[in-house]
Protein backbone atom coordinates (compact mmCIF):
# COMPACT_ATOMS: atom_id res chain seq x y z
CA UNK A 1 0.00 0.00 0.00
CA UNK A 2 1.38 3.27 -0.59
CA UNK A 3 0.08 7.09 0.30
CA UNK A 4 1.16 9.75 -2.23
CA UNK A 5 0.47 13.33 -3.44
CA UNK A 6 0.87 14.25 -7.13
CA UNK A 7 3.39 14.31 -8.86
CA UNK A 8 3.95 10.37 -8.44
CA UNK A 9 6.44 10.63 -11.01
CA UNK A 10 9.06 12.85 -9.29
CA UNK A 11 12.66 10.95 -9.11
CA UNK A 12 11.08 8.01 -10.85
CA UNK A 13 13.58 7.87 -13.07
CA UNK A 14 16.42 5.47 -12.64
CA UNK A 15 18.55 3.63 -14.90
CA UNK A 16 18.53 0.11 -13.24
CA UNK A 17 14.59 -0.19 -14.08
CA UNK A 18 13.55 -1.80 -16.69
CA UNK A 19 13.04 -0.15 -20.23
CA UNK A 20 9.13 -0.59 -20.00
CA UNK A 21 9.22 1.45 -16.53
CA UNK A 22 11.57 4.17 -17.76
CA UNK A 23 9.44 4.85 -20.62
CA UNK A 24 6.18 4.72 -19.03
CA UNK A 25 4.57 7.95 -20.16
CA UNK A 26 3.86 10.93 -17.68
CA UNK A 27 0.80 13.02 -19.69
CA UNK A 28 -2.54 11.99 -21.61
CA UNK A 29 -0.23 13.26 -25.10
CA UNK A 30 2.39 10.88 -24.36
CA UNK A 31 0.07 7.88 -23.79
CA UNK A 32 -0.03 5.70 -27.02
CA UNK A 33 -3.59 3.50 -27.70
CA UNK A 34 -6.65 3.70 -26.71
CA UNK A 35 -7.89 6.36 -28.75
CA UNK A 36 -11.12 5.36 -28.36
CA UNK A 37 -11.01 6.20 -24.88
CA UNK A 38 -8.73 8.96 -24.76
CA UNK A 39 -8.73 10.38 -28.14
CA UNK A 40 -9.88 14.43 -28.89
CA UNK A 41 -13.37 15.02 -27.29
CA UNK A 42 -13.65 11.34 -25.82
CA UNK A 43 -15.29 10.66 -22.25
CA UNK A 44 -12.49 9.46 -20.45
CA UNK A 45 -9.96 12.22 -21.75
CA UNK A 46 -12.68 15.12 -20.66
CA UNK A 47 -13.07 13.83 -17.52
CA UNK A 48 -9.40 13.62 -16.40
CA UNK A 49 -8.48 16.98 -17.93
CA UNK A 50 -11.27 18.49 -16.19
CA UNK A 51 -10.46 16.70 -12.84
CA UNK A 52 -14.14 15.37 -12.67
CA UNK A 53 -13.42 11.94 -12.71
CA UNK A 54 -15.85 9.30 -10.94
CA UNK A 55 -14.94 5.79 -9.88
CA UNK A 56 -14.46 3.83 -12.44
CA UNK A 57 -12.42 -0.42 -13.41
CA UNK A 58 -9.76 0.02 -16.46
CA UNK A 59 -10.33 -3.55 -18.10
CA UNK A 60 -7.78 -4.98 -20.54
CA UNK A 61 -4.79 -7.99 -21.19
CA UNK A 62 -1.29 -6.90 -19.82
CA UNK A 63 0.57 -3.93 -20.86
CA UNK A 64 -2.05 -1.52 -21.88
CA UNK A 65 -1.37 0.75 -20.14
CA UNK A 66 -4.00 0.51 -17.23
CA UNK A 67 -1.29 1.32 -14.10
CA UNK A 68 0.03 3.76 -16.41
CA UNK A 69 -3.45 5.86 -16.79
CA UNK A 70 -4.00 5.89 -13.01
CA UNK A 71 -0.71 7.25 -12.56
CA UNK A 72 -1.39 9.83 -15.04
CA UNK A 73 -4.94 10.68 -13.43
CA UNK A 74 -2.42 10.85 -10.27
CA UNK A 75 -0.10 13.16 -11.48
CA UNK A 76 -3.26 15.37 -13.07
CA UNK A 77 -5.57 15.82 -10.22
CA UNK A 78 -5.72 17.72 -7.15
CA UNK A 79 -7.07 14.69 -5.22
CA UNK A 80 -5.03 12.98 -2.53
CA UNK A 81 -3.83 9.55 -4.50
CA UNK A 82 -3.71 5.88 -2.30
CA UNK A 83 -2.46 2.69 -4.52
CA UNK A 84 -3.66 -0.61 -3.05
CA UNK A 85 -2.01 -3.68 -3.81
CA UNK A 86 -4.42 -6.89 -3.97
CA UNK A 87 -1.45 -9.38 -2.90
CA UNK A 88 -0.34 -7.32 -0.07
CA UNK A 89 -3.13 -4.89 1.43
CA UNK A 90 -5.73 -6.92 4.28
CA UNK A 91 -8.92 -5.35 5.37
CA UNK A 92 -7.25 -3.59 8.59
CA UNK A 93 -5.30 -1.43 6.07
CA UNK A 94 -8.11 -0.61 3.62
CA UNK A 95 -10.36 0.38 6.80
CA UNK A 96 -7.55 2.80 8.54
CA UNK A 97 -7.30 4.21 5.12
CA UNK A 98 -10.61 4.97 4.88
CA UNK A 99 -11.44 5.82 7.56
CA UNK A 100 -8.89 8.96 6.80
CA UNK A 101 -10.27 9.76 3.45
CA UNK A 102 -13.90 9.81 5.23
CA UNK A 103 -12.20 12.33 8.07
CA UNK A 104 -10.07 14.33 4.86
CA UNK A 105 -13.58 14.41 2.64
CA UNK A 106 -15.24 16.11 5.80
CA UNK A 107 -12.45 19.10 5.41
CA UNK A 108 -13.08 18.83 1.44
CA UNK A 109 -10.23 16.96 0.01
CA UNK A 110 -11.35 14.34 -2.07
CA UNK A 111 -9.00 10.84 -2.50
CA UNK A 112 -8.60 8.73 -5.20
CA UNK A 113 -8.02 5.27 -4.59
CA UNK A 114 -6.43 2.82 -7.07
CA UNK A 115 -6.94 -0.61 -6.99
CA UNK A 116 -4.29 -2.87 -8.73
CA UNK A 117 -5.40 -6.19 -9.83
CA UNK A 118 -8.75 -6.18 -8.21
CA UNK A 119 -10.14 -9.43 -9.56
CA UNK A 120 -7.51 -10.93 -6.70
CA UNK A 121 -9.07 -8.78 -3.56
CA UNK A 122 -11.65 -11.18 -2.21
CA UNK A 123 -15.38 -10.33 -1.18
CA UNK A 124 -14.29 -8.88 2.17
CA UNK A 125 -11.81 -6.55 0.69
CA UNK A 126 -13.72 -5.39 -1.90
CA UNK A 127 -16.97 -5.01 0.60
CA UNK A 128 -14.66 -2.15 2.45
CA UNK A 129 -14.66 0.37 -0.04
CA UNK A 130 -18.05 0.01 -0.91
CA UNK A 131 -19.43 2.35 2.15
CA UNK A 132 -16.75 5.27 1.03
CA UNK A 133 -17.54 4.66 -2.96
CA UNK A 134 -21.36 4.98 -2.06
CA UNK A 135 -20.65 8.75 0.54
CA UNK A 136 -18.40 9.74 -2.28
CA UNK A 137 -15.36 9.69 0.84
CA UNK A 138 -13.48 8.66 -2.47
CA UNK A 139 -12.95 7.83 -6.13
CA UNK A 140 -12.17 4.45 -6.62
CA UNK A 141 -10.19 3.39 -9.23
CA UNK A 142 -9.61 -0.71 -10.45
CA UNK A 143 -7.57 -2.16 -12.85
CA UNK A 144 -8.02 -5.73 -13.73
CA UNK A 145 -7.30 -8.32 -16.57
CA UNK A 146 -10.21 -10.41 -15.31
CA UNK A 147 -13.67 -9.60 -16.78
CA UNK A 148 -15.31 -7.37 -14.10
CA UNK A 149 -18.81 -9.16 -14.75
CA UNK A 150 -17.32 -11.92 -12.62
CA UNK A 151 -14.45 -10.93 -10.44
CA UNK A 152 -15.88 -7.00 -8.70
CA UNK A 153 -18.91 -6.98 -6.37
CA UNK A 154 -21.84 -6.50 -8.41
CA UNK A 155 -22.66 -3.58 -5.73
CA UNK A 156 -19.49 -2.18 -6.29
CA UNK A 157 -19.79 -2.38 -10.23
CA UNK A 158 -22.48 -1.15 -10.35
CA UNK A 159 -21.16 2.39 -8.96
CA UNK A 160 -17.98 2.31 -11.28
CA UNK A 161 -18.08 2.78 -14.94
CA UNK A 162 -15.89 0.27 -16.57
CA UNK A 163 -13.41 1.02 -19.40
CA UNK A 164 -12.59 -1.26 -21.77
CA UNK A 165 -9.00 -1.01 -22.88
CA UNK A 166 -7.65 -2.64 -25.97
CA UNK A 167 -4.58 -4.50 -26.74
CA UNK A 168 -2.41 -2.22 -28.48
CA UNK A 169 -1.85 -2.48 -32.62
CA UNK A 170 1.37 -3.48 -33.69
CA UNK A 171 1.38 0.32 -35.04
CA UNK A 172 1.31 1.56 -31.10
CA UNK A 173 3.69 -0.50 -30.50
CA UNK A 174 6.31 0.13 -32.96
CA UNK A 175 5.46 3.97 -32.27
CA UNK A 176 6.43 2.82 -28.35
CA UNK A 177 9.60 1.19 -29.41
CA UNK A 178 10.66 3.98 -32.10
CA UNK A 179 10.67 6.61 -29.40
CA UNK A 180 12.61 4.13 -27.28
CA UNK A 181 15.50 4.16 -29.03
CA UNK A 182 15.79 8.30 -29.31
CA UNK A 183 15.07 8.92 -25.78
CA UNK A 184 18.23 9.52 -24.18
CA UNK A 185 17.35 10.17 -21.03
CA UNK A 186 14.73 7.61 -20.17
CA UNK A 187 15.36 5.72 -23.14
CA UNK A 188 18.00 3.93 -25.41
CA UNK A 189 19.22 7.12 -27.15
CA UNK A 190 22.70 7.72 -25.55
CA UNK A 191 23.59 4.42 -27.51
CA UNK A 192 24.54 4.23 -30.96
CA UNK A 193 21.93 0.85 -32.32
CA UNK A 194 21.61 -0.40 -35.59
CA UNK A 195 18.69 -2.30 -35.39
CA UNK A 196 16.06 -2.62 -39.40
CA UNK A 197 12.51 -1.64 -38.83
CA UNK A 198 11.28 -5.91 -40.00
CA UNK A 199 12.95 -6.03 -36.42
CA UNK A 200 10.98 -3.83 -34.57
CA UNK A 201 8.55 -5.30 -36.32
CA UNK A 202 9.15 -8.96 -34.94
CA UNK A 203 8.86 -7.59 -32.43
CA UNK A 204 5.68 -5.54 -32.13
CA UNK A 205 4.39 -8.93 -33.47
CA UNK A 206 6.02 -10.97 -30.50
CA UNK A 207 4.50 -8.72 -27.70
CA UNK A 208 1.02 -9.53 -28.89
CA UNK A 209 -0.16 -6.26 -27.98
CA UNK A 210 1.20 -5.88 -24.73
CA UNK A 211 4.14 -2.90 -24.69
CA UNK A 212 5.94 -4.18 -21.14
CA UNK A 213 6.67 -7.16 -23.35
CA UNK A 214 7.90 -5.07 -26.68
CA UNK A 215 10.01 -2.34 -24.49
CA UNK A 216 11.53 -4.92 -22.11
CA UNK A 217 12.38 -7.49 -25.16
CA UNK A 218 13.86 -4.50 -26.89
CA UNK A 219 16.21 -3.71 -24.13
CA UNK A 220 17.58 -7.40 -23.74
CA UNK A 221 18.34 -7.34 -27.37
CA UNK A 222 19.98 -4.02 -27.23
CA UNK A 223 22.10 -4.69 -23.95
CA UNK A 224 22.50 -8.54 -25.62
CA UNK A 225 23.98 -6.81 -29.03
CA UNK A 226 28.00 -6.96 -30.23
CA UNK A 227 29.54 -3.90 -29.79
CA UNK A 228 31.31 -2.82 -33.20
CA UNK A 229 33.72 0.26 -33.29
CA UNK A 230 31.18 1.85 -31.10
CA UNK A 231 27.83 0.69 -32.83
CA UNK A 232 25.52 -2.27 -31.27
CA UNK A 233 24.19 -4.31 -34.02
CA UNK A 234 21.03 -6.22 -33.23
CA UNK A 235 21.22 -9.05 -35.26
CA UNK A 236 18.34 -11.92 -36.28
CA UNK A 237 20.03 -14.28 -33.62
CA UNK A 238 20.22 -12.00 -30.86
CA UNK A 239 16.54 -11.28 -31.54
CA UNK A 240 15.63 -14.68 -31.99
CA UNK A 241 17.08 -15.40 -28.65
CA UNK A 242 15.56 -12.32 -26.59
CA UNK A 243 12.23 -13.31 -28.09
CA UNK A 244 12.16 -17.10 -27.00
CA UNK A 245 9.03 -18.37 -27.15
CA UNK A 246 5.38 -16.35 -28.01
CA UNK A 247 3.24 -15.71 -24.51
CA UNK A 248 0.10 -16.16 -25.16
CA UNK A 249 -2.45 -14.48 -23.31
CA UNK A 250 -4.46 -17.37 -21.78
CA UNK A 251 -5.81 -18.12 -18.38
CA UNK A 252 -7.17 -21.16 -17.50
CA UNK A 253 -9.75 -20.01 -14.92
CA UNK A 254 -10.29 -16.57 -16.45
CA UNK A 255 -12.45 -15.29 -19.26
CA UNK A 256 -9.91 -16.13 -22.39
CA UNK A 257 -10.51 -19.49 -21.61
CA UNK A 258 -13.83 -19.32 -22.05
CA UNK A 259 -13.37 -16.92 -25.25
CA UNK A 260 -11.11 -19.22 -26.74
CA UNK A 261 -13.35 -22.54 -26.10
CA UNK A 262 -16.15 -21.08 -27.81
CA UNK A 263 -14.75 -19.58 -30.42
CA UNK A 264 -13.13 -23.28 -31.22
CA UNK A 265 -16.87 -24.78 -30.69
CA UNK A 266 -18.22 -22.92 -32.94
CA UNK A 267 -15.61 -22.79 -35.49
CA UNK A 268 -16.69 -26.20 -35.52
CA UNK A 269 -20.42 -25.89 -35.93
CA UNK A 270 -19.93 -23.37 -38.94
CA UNK A 271 -17.24 -26.12 -40.71
CA UNK A 272 -14.81 -24.02 -40.38
CA UNK A 273 -11.68 -26.52 -40.32
CA UNK A 274 -8.84 -23.86 -40.77
CA UNK A 275 -10.64 -21.63 -38.07
CA UNK A 276 -10.75 -24.66 -35.90
CA UNK A 277 -7.11 -25.45 -35.91
CA UNK A 278 -5.99 -22.04 -35.69
CA UNK A 279 -7.84 -21.69 -32.28
CA UNK A 280 -6.80 -25.21 -31.10
CA UNK A 281 -3.30 -24.14 -31.79
CA UNK A 282 -3.78 -21.47 -29.36
CA UNK A 283 -5.21 -23.06 -26.65
CA UNK A 284 -2.52 -26.05 -26.81
CA UNK A 285 0.35 -23.79 -26.89
CA UNK A 286 -0.72 -21.21 -24.04
CA UNK A 287 -1.28 -24.55 -22.39
CA UNK A 288 -4.25 -26.16 -21.94
CA UNK A 289 -4.83 -29.18 -20.86
CA UNK A 290 -5.40 -31.48 -23.89
CA UNK A 291 -8.12 -34.05 -22.22
CA UNK A 292 -10.26 -30.67 -21.66
CA UNK A 293 -10.25 -29.64 -25.19
CA UNK A 294 -10.96 -33.48 -26.17
CA UNK A 295 -13.63 -33.88 -23.51
CA UNK A 296 -15.41 -30.43 -25.40
CA UNK A 297 -15.10 -32.47 -28.94
CA UNK A 298 -16.95 -35.34 -27.52
CA UNK A 299 -19.98 -33.33 -26.65
CA UNK A 300 -19.52 -31.45 -30.01
CA UNK A 301 -19.58 -34.86 -31.76
CA UNK A 302 -23.06 -35.37 -30.20
CA UNK A 303 -24.38 -31.80 -29.87
CA UNK A 304 -23.80 -30.58 -33.39
CA UNK A 305 -23.43 -33.64 -35.26
CA UNK A 306 -25.19 -36.46 -33.03
CA UNK A 307 -26.78 -39.23 -36.04
CA UNK A 308 -25.61 -37.07 -39.50
CA UNK A 309 -22.83 -38.88 -38.48
CA UNK A 310 -22.17 -41.33 -35.99
CA UNK A 311 -19.08 -41.98 -35.90
CA UNK A 312 -17.90 -38.32 -34.99
CA UNK A 313 -18.77 -39.66 -31.24
CA UNK A 314 -16.01 -43.09 -32.20
CA UNK A 315 -13.24 -40.60 -33.76
CA UNK A 316 -13.50 -37.88 -30.77
CA UNK A 317 -14.05 -40.82 -27.95
CA UNK A 318 -10.66 -41.87 -29.80
CA UNK A 319 -8.76 -38.45 -29.53
CA UNK A 320 -9.43 -38.32 -25.61
CA UNK A 321 -7.55 -41.38 -25.76
CA UNK A 322 -4.59 -40.72 -27.58
CA UNK A 323 -4.18 -37.50 -25.13
CA UNK A 324 -4.39 -39.83 -22.11
CA UNK A 325 -1.88 -42.26 -23.89
CA UNK A 326 0.49 -39.99 -25.42
CA UNK A 327 -0.05 -36.63 -23.76
CA UNK A 328 1.20 -33.45 -25.07
CA UNK A 329 3.05 -32.28 -27.28
CA UNK A 330 2.50 -35.46 -29.68
CA UNK A 331 -1.17 -35.28 -29.13
CA UNK A 332 -2.10 -32.34 -31.22
CA UNK A 333 -1.73 -33.79 -34.19
CA UNK A 334 -4.52 -36.15 -32.85
CA UNK A 335 -6.68 -33.10 -31.72
CA UNK A 336 -5.84 -31.51 -35.29
CA UNK A 337 -7.11 -34.83 -37.17
CA UNK A 338 -10.53 -35.04 -35.33
CA UNK A 339 -11.01 -31.40 -35.24
CA UNK A 340 -10.87 -31.47 -39.45
CA UNK A 341 -13.09 -34.29 -39.42
CA UNK A 342 -15.96 -33.01 -37.28
CA UNK A 343 -15.86 -29.36 -38.80
CA UNK A 344 -16.20 -31.51 -42.09
CA UNK A 345 -18.97 -33.77 -40.81
CA UNK A 346 -22.42 -32.84 -41.57
CA UNK A 347 -24.37 -30.69 -38.69
CA UNK A 348 -26.98 -31.86 -37.14
CA UNK A 349 -28.77 -30.64 -33.44
CA UNK A 350 -31.53 -33.04 -33.93
CA UNK A 351 -30.03 -35.34 -31.06
CA UNK A 352 -29.60 -32.45 -28.73
CA UNK A 353 -32.58 -30.95 -29.15
CA UNK A 354 -34.62 -34.29 -28.78
CA UNK A 355 -33.03 -34.42 -25.01
CA UNK A 356 -33.90 -30.97 -24.05
CA UNK A 357 -37.39 -30.90 -25.05
CA UNK A 358 -37.40 -34.17 -23.38
CA UNK A 359 -35.71 -32.92 -20.23
CA UNK A 360 -38.36 -30.17 -20.46
CA UNK A 361 -41.02 -32.53 -20.32
CA UNK A 362 -39.56 -34.03 -17.51
CA UNK A 363 -39.17 -31.03 -15.36
CA UNK A 364 -42.67 -29.24 -16.08
CA UNK A 365 -45.34 -32.21 -16.99
CA UNK A 366 -46.73 -34.62 -13.60
CA UNK A 367 -44.64 -37.57 -13.62
CA UNK A 368 -47.22 -40.04 -14.41
CA UNK A 369 -46.36 -43.34 -13.03
CA UNK A 370 -44.43 -46.03 -15.64
CA UNK A 371 -47.32 -47.57 -17.68
CA UNK A 372 -48.24 -51.38 -15.74
CA UNK A 373 -47.09 -52.92 -19.12
CA UNK A 374 -43.62 -51.79 -19.02
CA UNK A 375 -42.95 -52.88 -15.50
CA UNK A 376 -41.01 -55.78 -14.11
CA UNK A 377 -43.26 -58.87 -12.12
CA UNK A 378 -39.58 -60.04 -10.21
CA UNK A 379 -42.62 -60.96 -7.93
CA UNK A 380 -46.02 -62.63 -7.11
CA UNK A 381 -47.40 -59.70 -5.70
CA UNK A 382 -46.15 -57.81 -8.84
CA UNK A 383 -47.82 -60.31 -11.12
CA UNK A 384 -50.85 -60.17 -9.28
CA UNK A 385 -51.09 -56.43 -9.17
CA UNK A 386 -50.50 -56.39 -12.73
CA UNK A 387 -46.98 -55.69 -13.28
CA UNK A 388 -46.19 -56.47 -16.89
CA UNK A 389 -49.45 -57.47 -17.44
CA UNK A 390 -49.84 -56.37 -21.59
CA UNK A 391 -46.69 -56.23 -22.83
CA UNK A 392 -45.53 -57.57 -26.02
CA UNK A 393 -42.34 -58.78 -26.79
CA UNK A 394 -40.98 -57.12 -30.17
CA UNK A 395 -38.88 -60.55 -31.42
CA UNK A 396 -42.22 -62.52 -31.06
CA UNK A 397 -43.32 -59.78 -34.01
CA UNK A 398 -42.29 -60.76 -37.34
CA UNK A 399 -41.17 -57.08 -38.00
CA UNK A 400 -39.49 -56.91 -34.57
CA UNK A 401 -42.41 -53.77 -33.40
CA UNK A 402 -45.05 -53.50 -32.19
CA UNK A 403 -47.78 -50.57 -31.57
CA UNK A 404 -47.19 -51.10 -27.60
CA UNK A 405 -47.80 -47.41 -25.82
CA UNK A 406 -44.23 -46.75 -24.44
CA UNK A 407 -44.78 -42.71 -23.07
CA UNK A 408 -47.27 -42.39 -20.07
CA UNK A 409 -50.44 -40.89 -21.55
CA UNK A 410 -50.16 -37.37 -20.35
CA UNK A 411 -47.28 -37.68 -22.98
CA UNK A 412 -48.11 -40.39 -25.56
CA UNK A 413 -48.46 -38.29 -28.85
CA UNK A 414 -45.16 -35.96 -27.63
CA UNK A 415 -42.47 -36.51 -30.19
CA UNK A 416 -38.51 -34.97 -29.31
CA UNK A 417 -36.35 -36.85 -32.17
CA UNK A 418 -36.91 -35.03 -35.22
CA UNK A 419 -33.75 -36.07 -37.47
CA UNK A 420 -32.72 -33.70 -40.21
CA UNK A 421 -31.87 -33.87 -43.92
CA UNK A 422 -27.83 -33.97 -43.25
CA UNK A 423 -25.71 -36.87 -43.36
CA UNK A 424 -26.86 -40.37 -42.21
CA UNK A 425 -30.07 -38.45 -40.91
CA UNK A 426 -31.73 -38.66 -44.31
CA UNK A 427 -31.60 -42.33 -44.02
CA UNK A 428 -32.81 -42.41 -40.29
CA UNK A 429 -35.52 -40.42 -41.48
CA UNK A 430 -36.76 -43.32 -44.16
CA UNK A 431 -36.43 -45.16 -41.14
CA UNK A 432 -38.67 -43.50 -38.54
CA UNK A 433 -41.52 -43.54 -41.61
CA UNK A 434 -40.75 -46.67 -42.32
CA UNK A 435 -41.35 -47.52 -38.27
CA UNK A 436 -44.91 -45.39 -37.76
CA UNK A 437 -46.46 -47.04 -40.46
CA UNK A 438 -45.62 -50.61 -39.30
CA UNK A 439 -47.05 -49.20 -36.11
CA UNK A 440 -50.28 -47.67 -37.51
CA UNK A 441 -50.95 -50.89 -39.05
CA UNK A 442 -50.58 -53.18 -36.04
CA UNK A 443 -53.72 -50.56 -34.42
Amino acid sequence: MEYKQASIFDNEVKKNKPLADRMRPKTLDEFVGQEHLLGKGKLLRELIEKDNITSMILWGPPGVGKTTLAMIIANMTNSKFVTFSAVLSGIKEIKEIMAKAELDAMYGTRTVVFIDEIHRFNKAQQDAFLPHVEKGNIILIGATTENPSFEVNSALLSRSKVFVMKPLTEEDLLVLLKRALRDKERGLGMYNIEISGAQLKKIALFANGDARVALNTLEIAVMAAEVIEGKRIVTDDILADAMQKKTLLYDKEGEEHYNLISAFHKSLRNSDWDAAVYWLARMLEAGEDPLYVARRMIRFASEDIGLADPQALEMAVAAYNACHYIGMPECSVNLAQVAIYLALAPKSNAVYMAYNKAKKDAEETIAESVPMHLRNAPTKLMKELGYGKGYKYAHDFEEKITDMQCLPDNLKDRKYYVPTDSGFEKDIQRRLEQISNLKNKGK
